[in-house]
């Protein structure tokens, strides 16, 4: 069953090229914090994480939250909220049915309280790894307490609660993963190694065809066609470094085995971007 996606720009960070791939130049560029607007349908509208939104600015007003912010300097506007833009296409938060949390990094659950209504599907390794990190814990792990809703616990759903079931032989190398509505239309994968508990998502596009939202298994599209690792410094901030390798690779393998019908996404990726707003074509080389 065919969705629509559509990426929404929340804004940016400004770090430089060298720390997201081997080989990257010693200048700042903007790294996208992209959310994406997947409408399914039978199951409605649905978030694959929520982005930048100016709670980011309140969350990191005292120490040591006030550390992410001066790290990893952002720039967005309420304008570019998941939930104003929601709005200008004429849906209201209330509509949300479900949003997809990849991992709990701060840039990735900015715009969390703006949807009250919502379920939220996240791993529950991902949510016990942070639920009680606060100060400096929290800001080790990128995460920002003061995003989270105070009745997240009632409102979630732990997807690798569900049964993992074998995924069609096209996405080799990934073997396994989570039918998330039971129709084939979205198979939620892991994909550790960046954060604990980070998951992607395949989806197909009825104008675009498959697709694969892959969070931050990967920070450029160059990174994974080549298989560049990032600076051995941002290794440090990585869970598990060995896996965020083996993901990487298993990324690239894809992307040789799908170069012609399969588009790889990473959430921060200015290509990602390019080539999709303003109703792009999503016509890059995977």
């Amino acid at each position: 069953m065919d969705v629509k996606l559509t990426w929404l720009d929340t804004g940016y960070c400004r770090q430089l090229e060298l720390f997201s791939r081997k080989g990257g130049r010693v200048k700042m560029i903007r790294f996208h914090a992209l959310a994406g607007l997947i409408e399914h349908p039978q199951h409605g509208i649905w978030l694959f994480d929520t982005g930048y939104s100016p709670r980011f600015f309140q969350a990191t007003q005292s120490f040591p939250y006030s550390l992410y912010a001066s790290l990893t300097p952002v720039v967005t506007a309420p304008e570019q909220s998941v939930l104003a833009q929601l709005n200008q296409r004429g849906i209201a938060a209330d509509e949300v049915k479900g949003i997809l949390l990849s991992h709990f990094h701060a840039d990735h659950i900015g715009g969390l309280r703006d949807f009250p209504k919502a379920r939220l599907y996240c791993y529950e390794s991902a949510y016990l790894h942070i639920k009680d990190k606060t100060g400096l814990a929290a800001v080790r792990e990128a995460y920002l307490p003061d995003l989270m809703p105070a009745d997240f616990a009632e409102r979630v759903t732990f997807v690798d609660r569900l049964a993992p079931v074998e995924l069609p032989a096209r996405y080799a190398p990934y073997a396994k993963g989570y039918d998330l509505f039971g129709d084939q239309s979205a198979w939620v994968v892991d994909l550790p190694g960046h954060a604990q508990g980070q998951f992607g998502v395949f989806v197909r596009d009825r104008d675009h065809g498959e697709l694969f939202l892959c969070a931050d298994a990967a920070w450029s599209s160059e990174a994974y066609r080549r298989f560049l690792l990032p600076h051995p410094l941002a290794r440090l901030i990585m869970s598990d470094r060995k896996a965020y390798r083996d993901e990487l690779h298993k990324l690239h393998v894809l992307s040789r085995n799908r170069a012609d019908d399969l588009r790889i996404m990473p959430t921060h990726c200015s290509e990602v971007w390019e080539t999709t707003k303003e109703g792009g074509d999503f016509s890059w080389r995977s």
